[in-house]
């Protein structure tokens, strides 16, 4: 039976190759995508959105029937725990300002795009009408009547109600204690993300409709309410919106197949207290939640993703996938991933003399292993993370077995320990170069 996929992504570079990755296997009649989510992350949501849509837009010509029949809707803008989210510095330096190495996409191809939505607002996808606004921090410290959490990359931000000049004095307190002044030096130590851009759950349209919703989510629902197990949700980003589907729909869980991109059972983490794995590490809660929820859930973590690397070659031969190129003529989608990819190698050689050897395709390992299970090897396991830090708690953020399913015969979790890398990494380069050399 064909494999039946959504995808819950928030596109940065690997996710951008793990959607052309799929996409390869869509064209070689090995799958269906049968959406494709944007959520918080390495962007904000509507970025997230925004990329795929552009993604989709870009390799339409190499899918069988085009791309435009994709449901690209958003998910949710910020973790379970927080009322609003802005991307950290560390995400802007591995996939740049636009989750995709700055490189703008609709400079690629050999079809002009204006930059739209249109033709790419598939069945059953209101997020043609369903962004979310995005605000600075600062704008929306002015503008709130009660104090928020803000999320920065996953960092735990409490802001007051900031009050406009003018307003009460020293011995007003806005609230938790605090003087006028006192809110306004918060403010300004916090100047390093003030001026960031986010978003807010309370700013969104599902915010005023009952189920509360985002369009994406509700499409993971009616996806695993259709197909079962015949569908796998496929995600590379914090599992938010997989949290929020099983929330709003517990029947969904016992017949859930996902495949997730996160976490590290056996490596150190890749935040900064190297315990921590990024897409965790942004909602714990929610990965916890998932893990315990009884959902079948393949674990494709840093244990298995640094083993699969992409090398300046590799990512060349996408570029020489478009064919000659006359004059004048607009570089091709090879063209686009080579320049992207570029720019997150980069990043990674700065980052650590670990990848000097080559960059870690964490998202398409991901995508790859949906396919192609037998890429790796997994250990069974009742996985959880802990959600506390402390003297019996653990460190929040950390996945690691469940004490309290320890003997329980059956295993929900299966944590990838081994990888045929070279394998691994071959198919995913060879794949995509092949949809793009079929791009014309």
């Amino acid at each position: 039976m064909m494999t039946r996929i959504v995808m819950d992504v928030d596109t940065g570079i690997d996710d951008t190759l793990a959607l052309a990755y799929v996409l390869a296997a869509v064209r070689a009649g090995e799958c269906e995508l049968a959406g494709v989510v944007g959520t918080y992350g390495n962007v904000l949501a509507s970025t997230a959105m925004a990329n795929n849509r552009a993604v989709l837009r870009l390799f339409d010509a190499a899918v069988p029937g085009g791309t435009s029949g994709v449901p690209t809707p958003r998910g949710c803008v910020c973790p379970s725990w927080a009322d609003g989210f802005a991307v950290d510095e560390g995400c802007a330096r591995f996939h740049g300002d636009n989750g995709l190495g700055n490189v703008d996409p609709t400079r690629y191809g050999d079809r002009p795009s204006d930059g739209g939505t249109a033709g790419l607002v598939g069945p059953n996808d209101e997020s043609g009408s369903d962004d979310a606004p995005t605000i600075t921090v600062a704008d929306r410290m002015r503008a709130a009547s009660r104090p928020a959490v803000l999320s920065l990359g996953g960092e735990r931000h409490d802001l007051p109600v900031r009050l406009a000049d003018g307003d009460g004095d020293d011995a007003a307190q806005p609230f938790g204690g605090q003087t006028r002044a006192e809110t306004m030096n918060l403010a300004a130590s916090d100047a390093s993300y003030a001026n960031r851009p986010s978003q807010w759950r309370a700013d969104c349209p599902e915010a005023s409709r009952p189920d509360g919703l985002p369009a994406g989510v509700r499409l993971i629902i009616d996806e695993v309410r259709a197909h079962g197990r015949d569908v796998t949700v496929l995600a590379t980003g914090p599992l938010t919106d997989v949290d929020a589907a099983l929330a709003a729909a517990p029947d969904i869980a016992e017949r859930m197949r996902l495949v997730m991109m996160g976490g590290a059972l056996t490596q150190e983490g890749n935040c900064y207290d190297l315990i921590c794995e990024t897409n965790i590490f942004q909602d714990p809660e929610a990965a916890n939640r998932v893990f315990r929820s009884g959902a079948d859930v393949t674990m494709i973590g840093l244990d298995v993703t640094h083993q699969c690397l992409l090398t300046r070659a590799d990512a060349e031969s996408w570029r020489a996938a478009d064919g000659p190129r006359e004059d004048g003529d607009r570089p091709g989608a090879g063209a686009f991933l080579a320049d992207m990819a570029r720019f997150y190698i980069g990043a990674n050689e700065a980052s650590d003399p670990l990848f000097l050897a080559g960059s870690p395709l964490h998202d398409p390992l991901a995508a790859a292993v949906a396919l192609d299970p037998a890429l790796v090897t997994c250990f069974d396991v009742n996985m959880m993370t802990e959600t506390s830090t402390g003297n019996g708690h653990g460190f929040r953020g950390r996945t690691i077995g469940d004490p309290t399913r320890l003997r329980d015969p059956r295993k929900t979790a299966h944590v990838a320990l081994n990888v045929d890398a070279a394998r691994a990494a071959a198919s995913i380069r060879d794949r995509i170069g092949e949809l793009c050399a079929n791009n014309a």
